[in-house]
């Protein structure tokens, strides 16, 4: 076995207009790109609140804003809410195949129909199959490709990198003509069980983000411990919490 003795080199980018809360700027603080992470380096990385996209390994490093705080459910304490028990029992008939990380023609339409029908101003919703899978898959580590299948009829993939001590949840999309089902619950609830049934402790679930309606949903997954200060801790729960509001998210990012 080949162990390295040099870290990764950690580079810095410009300020650009940040993409979760309006007329903020963003810096994040990001891996060599030339450096391909073995499974241990990786997550060491995503343990300390890194994310990727593509090969691309980052976290937010942004000066006198601290909005984005990364968060994992420590799955075996998991305790589903109501609205989310309804949402399981609702797609009983759903089948889950495992597949790997490459390139098929059906997942793909699927991810141009859900950009288009959820995210139409996003710029993802004109991606090629180069993008695409330059996006979701990546050298760095091994990302299963979670299939959701009823009665033969595609509805859902979750893409998660699989990690020592945990799955990280990278990218859910899903049938936009299916609201009814709450496929982005149903296929988080799903990830937690997996992750259950593997034998790991974590589903990292990226960035929670409270003043954004597009990841603030997370919080509605209890409990939920989110990366402060260098430690994991466990977050209290909200005063008020949405359920439903968890049913309109589709996402980790």
């Amino acid at each position: 076995m080949t162990i390295r003795q040099n870290k990764p080199d950690l580079y810095l980018s410009m300020p650009h207009p940040c993409s979760y809360l309006d007329g903020r700027t963003s810096t994040i603080l990001f891996v060599d790109p030339q450096r391909i992470l073995d499974e241990g380096e990786y997550g060491t990385f995503v343990r300390q609140g890194f994310r990727r996209s593509g090969d691309l390994v980052y976290r937010p490093h942004c000066q006198g804003c601290s909005a984005c705080v990364p968060v994992r459910m420590p799955v075996r304490a998991f305790v589903p809410s109501r609205s989310q028990r309804r949402v399981w029992n609702r797609n009983s008939d759903i089948e889950v195949v495992e597949k790997p990380a490459r390139f098929e023609a059906a997942h793909f339409e699927l991810y141009r129909r859900y950009q288009a029908g959820r995210h139409p101003d996003s710029g993802m919703n004109d991606a090629d199959p180069q993008k695409y899978l330059g996006f979701l898959a990546s050298r760095q580590v091994e990302t299963a490709f979670f299939e959701m299948r009823a009665a033969g009829r595609l509805l859902g993939v979750a893409v998660a990198d699989v990690l020592p001590d945990g799955l990280s949840a990278v990218y859910t999309f899903f049938d936009p003509d299916a609201p009814q089902r709450g496929l982005g619950v149903y296929a988080l609830l799903w990830e937690i069980a997996e992750t259950t049934r593997r034998g790991l402790n974590y589903l990292y679930l990226g960035y929670w983000i409270a003043e954004s309606p597009k990841m603030s949903y997370k919080i509605s997954y209890r409990p939920l411990e989110a990366l402060r200060g260098g430690h994991w801790i466990r977050l209290a729960p909200p005063t008020a919490m949405d359920g439903g509001s968890a049913e309109r998210a589709a996402v980790s990012e």
